[in-house]
């Protein structure tokens, strides 16, 4: 954990918090405690603009966007999807190019992975399986959202999806996946990670959290780095908090991710993302 020495950004200059939603403001309860929710409201009544970045689809992540009262676009998928829920316009959009698509399917149904992997092809804001389940239900459960069971994803596929994803409850299997398909995929052409131990998640080479960011602040609010805060905990989250003026990692995340971080928060558990609001902001 690094410290924040004078050189580093004034806190008074924050005027973008970046949040990621899972492991970071909501934990095992799937919902947003009331003590960071009270952290959260508390900076925007400062006059702190607060945007969510997720792994999550658009649809899964709305209620929390609405939760904190949030002005901003909302960006999903890691970054590939950034929708504005006040006028329902996608301001961005970044997919999967097909034919890498298929390929990384084709790859994910090799029997050494078939029988390890469930496998979510996300397209349009809606979730596609080959079937459903019992690891499929539970996360459509905490997604809110209906899986839609097509056979075949590849045979089904007939547009560019904005991400894929692979769940296994065995954390060194995913972990195994990635280092492999990274010596497949260069960063150029697939953007690869994973935003908890169980998922490996794909998408467009361009996406990621830190350049949605970047994009919410100097794109939309003519910000600079200096001006943003970022909280999040896991390995999708590496961009966003290296980006911005001040990058906080929950307790609980990979070391990995602690290490580049200016400052460690208690774990989502004590509500780390309210201290750290509380520490830097309030």
């Amino acid at each position: 954990m690094q410290n924040l020495a004078a050189s580093s950004p004034n806190t008074a200059d924050i005027q973008l918090l970046a949040l990621d939603i899972d492991g970071t403001i909501a934990g095992a309860s799937n919902d947003i405690t009331e003590t960071v929710k009270q952290a959260i409201l508390a900076a925007q009544t400062k006059g702190i603009n607060v945007v969510l970045a997720t792994g999550r689809m658009y649809r899964s992540a709305l209620r929390f966007h609405q939760a904190i009262g949030s002005n901003l676009p909302l960006i999903c998928y890691q970054g590939a999807w950034i929708q504005d829920p006040a006028t329902g316009k996608i301001l961005s959009h970044l997919a999967i190019n097909k034919e890498k698509a298929i390929a990384l399917l084709d790859y994910l149904e090799q029997p050494e992975w078939r029988s390890l992997l469930s496998v979510h092809c996300y397209i349009n804001d809606r979730l596609y399986v080959r079937e459903i389940l019992e690891s499929t239900k539970n996360y459509a459960q905490r997604s809110k959202i209906q899986p839609i069971p097509v056979g075949n994803l590849r045979s089904f596929l007939d547009t560019e999806p904005t991400k894929i994803l692979a769940m296994c409850d065995d954390p060194e299997a995913i972990a195994n996946l990635l280092n492999n398909l990274r010596q497949i995929y260069s960063p150029d052409e697939l953007y690869l990670t994973r935003s908890v131990p169980t998922f490996f998640e794909a998408t467009n080479p361009l996406v990621n959290k830190g350049a949605a960011i970047r994009y919410i602040a100097e794109e939309i609010l003519g910000l600079q780095p200096a001006n943003v805060m970022a909280i999040g905990d896991n390995f999708n989250d590496v961009e966003m908090i290296d980006y911005a003026g001040i990058g906080v990692a929950m307790g609980d995340g990979p070391e990995e991710v602690k290490a580049i971080a200016q400052w460690v928060a208690p774990n989502i558990d004590q509500d780390g993302a309210a201290a750290a609001i509380e520490k830097f902001l309030l």
